[in-house]
């Protein structure tokens, strides 16, 4: 984000808007020096009891932070609103991810190891997701064509600038949407693709959405997935080896 930001030791009070850098900042071990998340930091889930909630990822309370005197605030180019991060950086330092990538997430882990020494950890979460999608064998759903659907009424999907449509690409899909972001879609004109996931996050899609959208995918394989494992960066993706081989084999 070509901010710079000094620091004369590693930050002792963190607040943290982004969820899955909440849940990065606890497995790198940083539990004890966070005191501010959002209401959408659900994992772990005891954090919430630990923490004090300063609202949502886009509708943060400026004073209730300010209340908590945090020397770092996390947060992320895409997850929150830029005039509400201006006025957080008035009276502390705001470190702010943009991650599309797998290299940028990894980038994102290695600088956190950097700034709260840390760097065993991150290094091992990061060999960990490396390992992951190196040994996954995708062969036999290569370059089969995907929907993502990540909200319904209206239906919207994932562009092809986004984490997500990134991932899809690491397990070898192809992604049918060719605009940028999350665009609205016509389920007939996507009516021929391979597979359509149906995702549990933003909307929590259900069976019943699939037996409904089967009527317009009499041809394509609909399927459930767990939506975090698509778009959380941070440490996430380390725990994400069981799911992926068990998406590949059920799409296989």
């Amino acid at each position: 984000m070509n901010n710079t930001i000094l620091l004369s030791s590693p930050p002792k009070r963190i607040v943290s808007l982004v969820p899955s850098i909440s849940e990065l900042l606890v497995d790198l071990g940083l539990e004890k020096y966070i005191v501010g998340i959002t209401k959408f930091c659900t994992e772990p889930i005891h954090l919430k009891t630990q923490c004090k909630i300063i609202g949502g990822t886009k509708n943060i309370h400026i004073d209730k932070i300010k209340e908590l005197k945090p020397d770092f605030i996390i947060a992320n180019k895409e997850e929150n609103i830029e005039n509400e991060i201006l006025e957080l950086m008035k009276f502390s330092k705001v470190w702010i991810s943009n991650v599309k990538t797998l290299d940028d997430n990894f980038e994102l882990i290695s600088q956190l190891g950097n700034i709260f020494n840390k760097n065993f950890e991150a290094d091992k979460i990061i060999t960990k997701t490396k390992t992951t999608f190196n040994n996954l064998n995708f062969s036999k759903i290569k370059e089969k064509e995907v929907l993502y659907l990540i909200w319904k009424k209206p239906f919207m999907s994932v562009g092809k600038d986004t984490f997500i449509h990134h991932i899809l690409s690491q397990i070898g899909l192809k992604n049918c949407i060719i605009e940028n972001r999350y665009p609205v879609v016509n389920l007939e004109k996507h009516k021929k693709v391979d597979y359509v996931f149906l995702s549990s996050e933003p909307y929590p899609f259900t069976e019943n959405d699939m037996i409904d959208l089967q009527f317009c995918f009499q041809n394509s394989k609909i399927v459930l997935v767990d939506g975090a494992l698509f778009s959380w960066y941070g440490s996430r993706l380390s725990k994400s080896k069981g799911f992926f081989e068990k998406l590949i084999t059920q799409l296989d």
